[in-house]
């Protein structure tokens, strides 16, 4: 990137974020000159982002030159009642703009270790430190990168964009990066959203960390987010798990996936090797899916699909058996649910998440069951019906766009040629839904209590188990409409 790339590049980010960077860049410029020239850089992951393309949806500015208080009082100016104290003790500004984004503005600060932990540290704003010392405290080479907006000049102290270019995740400071053992699973997330592959150095360093256990006392909130960002943001998440194993944090930290690597697979159905490679394969997968705008996931379920991807088949390495020179991993949906529960408690995705996690994990099948029995000439496309009516009520409250996602994620998730075209199953059973409305509410029951009211029977537990019982003959395929099960509850009422 030259200057004068930078500069047309960030003038084309969001009109908010823009004008507001150039605003303060400007009012600093002609603050009174100190012992360093008042300056104000856009920092870090913004100007990663722009190097790389993408989109700035927040930006950090630091600010060199400028007193602490004269810092609050000019943002206080330009920002009225926008600017929100974050951190007063070292001076870090949260300035909400007009369209929603924001500025983080801060002092260039130093950190000095004062304990265990990823909140072990004291920090403290000093204006007066040089552009060297400030970048020093970040922790990989592509995350230590300034830009003077108004100039387009980068400050490139360790080399960032030749990283950047190179696909190289690199550490800026040994001595300082394991300080914090949050960067370990930073490195995860960076590995996978970037795609990038850490130096020699840089891969040490994380394997030292985890054999420490310096990420024993890491908040799980904090882990989470990280993951959560892994997931959501990466167009190849497995890259983030292939490095997680080579560190060694998989081995020791998550005994749910280590158990996945050399799982074996029937090759008919899964020639690209073992439970591991499949459930990396799954999950990029996944990745792509809640992206495709065919496909519908809504916004608050793709962390649902993604974690269910990565936890679909985590019920096989205690099934799996080879039978009559076959390898087999039967009930290994509903065998998964302890171990996805163990896996999710690691993170805080909440109670909501775990539900549908788990809906996925002991149904991922069943769809491609479903189409086989009707296939076969097992099942009646009245039975199927039925049969996926039935199966909403299972994954219900989850939505059947993101279950079927999940369920798509895991077929084309192998090394077969059939994978890369329509997703047969998945197909009819989105037209069975559509087409017989049974996305309404796939749980509301046929007859309710006021039609068993209307048909003088009085208030009290006979009307929840004549309910069940005609539900039970839904389920079992003996009734289909509403006619029917009121003529079955008359047959109930009048049997006693």
């Amino acid at each position: 990137m030259n200057p004068g790339d930078f500069k047309a590049e960030f003038r084309a980010q969001p009109k908010a974020i823009v004008e507001g960077v150039l605003l303060l860049a400007e009012q600093v410029a002609k603050q009174p000159i100190t012992s360093v020239p008042p300056r104000a850089f856009l920092a870090g992951g913004a100007v990663r982002d722009l190097e790389l393309g993408s989109t700035v949806t927040d930006a950090d500015v630091e600010v060199y030159g400028v007193p602490a208080d004269d810092l609050r009082v000019l943002l206080e100016k330009l920002f009225p009642g926008r600017v929100h104290d974050v951190g007063s003790a070292f001076s870090v500004y949260k300035i909400n703009l007009e369209d929603g984004t924001f500025l983080d503005v801060s002092l260039p600060r130093m950190e000095s270790k004062t304990g265990k932990g990823h909140k072990g540290f004291e920090v403290i704003g000093d204006p007066a430190m040089t552009v060297e010392e400030a970048t020093r405290r970040r922790d990989f080479t592509m995350n230590a990168l300034l830009a003077d907006p108004l100039t387009g000049k980068v400050v490139d102290v360790f080399g960032g964009l030749v990283d950047i270019h190179q696909k190289m995740l690199r550490v800026v400071d040994a001595t300082t990066f394991i300080d914090d053992p949050l960067r370990i699973y930073r490195a995860l997330q960076f590995t996978a959203r970037f795609e990038l592959m850490p130096d020699p150095h840089t891969l040490t360093l994380l394997q030292q960390m985890v054999e420490r256990g310096d990420a024993d006392e890491l908040p799980k909130e904090r882990i989470t987010e990280e993951l959560r960002k892994w997931l959501l943001k990466a167009e190849k998440p497995s890259l983030g798990f292939q490095l997680a194993r080579d560190i060694g944090i998989v081995q020791r930290d998550y005994p749910e996936l280590y158990a996945l690597i050399d799982t074996p697979q029937e090759p008919e159905w899964h020639p690209e090797g073992d439970v591991w490679i499949h459930t990396l394969m799954v999950i990029d997968e996944a990745a792509h899916l809640i992206r495709s705008q065919e496909h519908s996931v809504p916004a608050q379920d793709r962390i649902t699909v993604m974690l269910g991807a990565l936890c679909h088949d985590v019920g096989k390495p205690a099934v799996t058996k080879v039978v009559d020179g076959r390898i087999r991993s039967h009930e290994h949906e509903a065998g998964g649910e302890d171990p996805a529960k163990s896996l999710l408690a690691h993170w805080t995705f909440g109670a909501d998440v775990e539900q549908g996690v788990i809906a996925i994990v002991k149904n991922h099948l069943k769809p491609g069951m479903l189409m086989r029995e009707v296939e076969k000439g097992a099942m009646t496309n009245e039975q199927y019906v039925n049969a996926v009516r039935r199966l909403l009520k299972k994954v219900y409250p989850l939505n059947w766009r993101t279950f079927l996602a999940a369920c798509e994620a895991d077929w084309r998730g192998r090394d077969l040629p059939s994978v890369r075209g329509p997703y047969a199953a998945g197909q009819m059973f989105s037209d069975t839904i559509l087409r017989e409305q049974l996305d309404t509410d796939p749980i509301k029951p046929l007859l309710r209590g006021e039609d068993l009211l209307a048909m003088g029977l009085w208030p009290g537990k006979r009307i929840g188990e004549i309910i069940r019982a005609v539900e039970d003959a839904r389920d079992a395929g003996e009734i289909t409409t509403k006619e029917q099960a009121v003529q079955l509850a008359q047959k109930l009422l009048s049997d006693g």
